[in-house]
């Protein structure tokens, strides 16, 4: 759980910043956050997970 949040809150601050740099407009980014929940609810959604976390357990190893 800590993983997820730290991710999301990342990739929200990144989103945020993007937006603000006029990088990526509101309409996107909306159709991005959405296609990330439709994603995340289909059949590969904790496929992906598993490999988000398995990447996090590399960077965080990296560390040590």
């Amino acid at each position: 759980m800590a993983i997820s949040l730290s991710g999301v809150l990342m990739m929200g601050v990144i989103l945020i910043v993007l937006m603000r740099s006029g990088s990526v407009k509101a309409g996107p980014a909306t159709v991005a956050v959405l296609f990330g929940f439709l994603l995340a609810s289909t059949g590969s959604g904790p496929e992906l997970q598993d490999f988000l976390d398995e990447m996090a357990e590399s960077i965080s190893a990296l560390g040590t």
